[in-house]
């Protein structure tokens, strides 16, 4: 007893993926009430042919249990998961109406996969699930007017994670752009002052020479005018 209670709480777990792990004998193995807190299962193709002994999971809103062997059984599900929302049963051995019927009991069902199971060769066999189980908004992947349903919510933020990612470097890419830009512009006012420089410094020393040449014209005057008078 001391031992339990100095043992730390169980984390709450509340997403469980366990697919290609291999069942034994068909069943779920190693699932207890500890992971009462679980909303999302996943045993993709682990070789179940029951789900008897699902623990209960009264949080459980999906459940993934396609390509395994699954061939009846389900109103287990209504029973330790009365609060699924999706059921993933594609690629299973599922082969008539009766066998999905105990899913009536499942009020918040809303989507529900029966892709590569024999049952979706029956005749009118959309209309007739969405008639057996009238909670159901999408089978397969699209609802009763073949509008196809909208991404889950995980996939939609990672989505908008990328996004804000890509927007941030295109960002810092204008940024920078802006940067070069500017040295650039910044360069060629330095070239166009200095031109202008220069061209002043010309101008300048070509009026020196001018006045220069104009000084030397006065004096010869000067020394003509002396000759005369004398």
């Amino acid at each position: 007893r001391e031992r339990e209670r100095d043992r730390a709480p169980e984390p709450e777990v509340k997403e469980l993926v366990l697919d290609n792990c291999r069942s034994n004998e068909g069943k779920i193995e190693g699932l207890t009430d500890e992971f009462e807190e679980l909303e999302f299962l996943s045993t993709i193709n682990v070789g179940l042919t029951s789900v008897g002994n699902l623990p209960k999971l009264t949080k459980l809103k999906k459940l993934e249990l396609s390509d395994n062997r699954i061939s009846g059984g389900l109103d287990v599900l209504a029973e330790k998961c009365p609060n699924l929302t999706h059921l993933n049963l594609s690629g299973n051995k599922i082969k008539d109406l009766s066998t999905i019927e105990p899913l009536k009991k499942l009020d918040n069902l809303r989507s529900l996969d029966l892709f590569n199971c024999e049952v979706t060769n029956l005749n009118d066999y959309r209309e007739s699930v969405f008639k057996l189980l009238p909670q159901l908004t999408y089978l397969d992947g699209y609802d009763q007017e073949d509008r196809e349903a909208p991404d889950s919510d995980a996939e939609g933020d990672g989505d908008g994670v990328d996004d804000e990612d890509e927007d941030e470097e295109g960002e810092e890419e204008e940024d920078d752009e802006e940067e070069e830009d500017g040295e650039e512009e910044f360069d060629d006012e330095e070239d166009e002052d200095e031109e202008e420089g220069e061209e002043d410094e010309d101008d300048v020393s070509g009026e020196d020479e001018e006045v220069y040449i104009q000084d030397g014209e006065a004096d010869d005057d000067d020394d003509d005018d002396d000759e005369e008078e004398e």
